[in-house]
């Protein structure tokens, strides 16, 4: 019995993965999380970002490093809120370097379910956490989903641009060996790093003209 049901073809890429024995371990650890504490995002948000990105329809992967920490923040989408949750410093990055790279300007708020459906895969590599802890579910199982999410698109014939920013997210790209997908990489766009090798990287731009080279670009753009 699959306990998890994502809703599209992730759960044929995935079959099987949910029973192997670090996800059951993972999976009981969650529960006892869950019922004990307060945890984000919402247990039915968990797989969001493969709910609302189906594997065949992944053009780029953004990869985050755990989700928000603060109360009405994460939703399973790496980087993005809720609609009227304030936009936190590392997404204000985000948003400036999309203005100066494509001259997009910025949404009101901070939701990126637009990009999540349009083909842009927004994955951190640990999928849950607890209130006000970054990193407490850090080691309990999720980095080796997420390694295998990546290892599973990288067998992929059809390209795929990863952007990987920030240490953590660098650290995957040993996964990324097949040579049909671009690799971009910058430094973490939190305001601690964003001036170190963030800003002015043109990733949103790199990524749509990879992608339309090989036939369908890369929509950038968010609706209010």
């Amino acid at each position: 019995m699959t306990m998890v049901n994502i809703g599209n073809d992730w759960d044929e890429v995935l079959k099987g993965e949910f029973e192997k024995d670090y996800y059951l371990k993972l999976r009981e650890f969650l529960k006892s999380e869950y019922f004990s504490r307060e945890i984000y995002p919402d247990m039915y948000d968990i797989f969001n970002a493969l709910k609302f990105t189906p594997y065949s329809q992944v053009k780029a992967v953004i990869l985050g490093q755990d989700p928000y920490h603060e109360p009405g923040q994460a939703h399973g989408l790496c980087f993005s809120v809720k609609k009227g949750v304030p936009k936190p410093p590392s997404l204000v990055n985000i948003f400036k370097e999309l203005q100066s790279d494509m001259g997009i300007m910025p949404p009101s708020h901070g939701c990126l379910e637009d990009w999540a459906k349009n083909g842009v895969l927004l994955l951190n590599a640990v999928l849950t956490v607890r209130r006000g802890a970054a990193n407490s579910h850090r080691g309990k199982g999720w980095e080796t989903f997420t390694d295998n999410v990546i290892r599973y698109l990288n067998l992929r014939k059809e390209p795929i641009v990863f952007i990987l920013w920030g240490r953590n997210a660098k650290e995957k790209e040993a996964l990324i060996t097949n040579p049909a997908h671009l690799i971009l990489k910058g430094a973490h766009p939190s305001p601690l790093s964003a001036y170190n090798g963030f800003f002015g990287g043109r990733y949103f731009s790199r990524a749509d003209e990879f992608m339309r080279a090989r036939g369908s670009g890369i929509d950038w753009r968010i609706s209010e």
